[in-house]
């Protein structure tokens, strides 16, 4: 699989953080845009809550 370098930089920065492989990462991810595409395309919102503050932000992936 191709990627462009900046996600590649991100991809190798995800590994040291976490320890997962490559394919575990993908996997992850794969996953959880599955879930949230799906919960847009019901019309809902994805939400953070800041932790030091609860202050809610709406996250829009495009």
């Amino acid at each position: 699989m191709g990627l462009v370098p900046r996600v590649s930089e991100q991809l190798q920065r995800l590994q040291e953080r976490t320890g997962f492989s490559k394919t575990d990462l993908v996997n992850r991810a794969i996953t959880l845009y599955e879930y949230v595409e799906a919960e847009a395309s019901k019309g809902n919102d994805l939400l953070v809550r800041q932790k030091d503050n609860g202050e809610l932000f709406i996250v829009k992936i495009l």
